[in-house]
């Protein structure tokens, strides 16, 4: 903001603020004083949990071969954010390469070692992440950034200077418990999606509640809730 600016800083200020206070999860992500989000889905549904027993779906019989695949989308290859189903076998991905379209994949066709080789750019994840950090610089770059409001800039000028992506250590701790998860009687995990950008993990599980955590605070989830 510049000096001419100076009148309309504390409006701006306070549009900042109530703009990241009001989202579940903000511009910016889940900040450090809020690490996990609840959020309560239809009555009917929780009401009806110990009606609905978990069958052994399609990803059930082969998620031990899935599971390393799973891991090297978010690792070694384009990926950025993924989204399992374990109901319907459906994976949905977001890659660097083409970050505004998702693609619909089926989770038996991922297990396939040529299936992945011909879907998913092979690139290194430190390589993935200073692209990520180059699109974040060119939408600043752009002539249409200029024309967002000066709070929004504000906003996602700090964010992108501050941005971190997923340690990889968290991903692969992720990926090797959501067996786990989806084996919890009752409230089993139905799907969840793991963005590297945002550093969170949303799921949701047959009492359709969604918790959304940071990836950070995943281990302890698990200890606190579940194992």
């Amino acid at each position: 903001m510049t000096e001419t600016d100076a009148g309309t800083e504390p409006r701006d200020t306070q549009l900042e603020e109530t703009l990241l206070k009001e989202s579940i999860v903000s511009a910016t992500g889940i900040t450090s004083e809020n690490l996990q989000i609840g959020i309560r889905g239809d009555p009917s549904l929780r009401e009806t949990t110990f009606d609905r027993q978990r069958y052994c779906s399609v990803v059930d019989n082969f998620y031990d071969d899935l599971e390393p695949h799973l891991e090297e989308l978010l690792l070694n290859r384009s990926t950025y954010r993924l989204y399992l189903g374990f109901n319907n076998g459906e994976v949905r991905t977001c890659s660097i390469f083409d970050p505004l379209r998702e693609e619909i994949h089926s989770a038996e066709r991922l297990i396939e070692d040529e299936y992945l080789r011909r879907h998913f750019p092979e690139v290194s994840y430190d390589d993935k992440i200073a692209l990520i950090r180059e699109l974040h610089e060119m939408f600043e770059h752009s002539e249409l950034y200029r024309h967002l409001p000066v709070y929004w800039r504000n906003i996602v000028t700090r964010r992108n200077k501050r941005w971190v992506p997923m340690e990889t250590e968290h991903i692969q701790a992720i990926m090797t418990t959501l067996n786990k998860l989806r084996d919890v009687q009752q409230y089993y995990l139905r799907n969840v999606t793991i963005c590297i950008v945002q550093d969170i993990v949303r799921m949701q599980f047959n009492c359709d509640g969604t918790q959304i955590i940071n990836a950070d605070n995943y281990k302890q989830f698990l200890r606190d809730n579940l194992i």
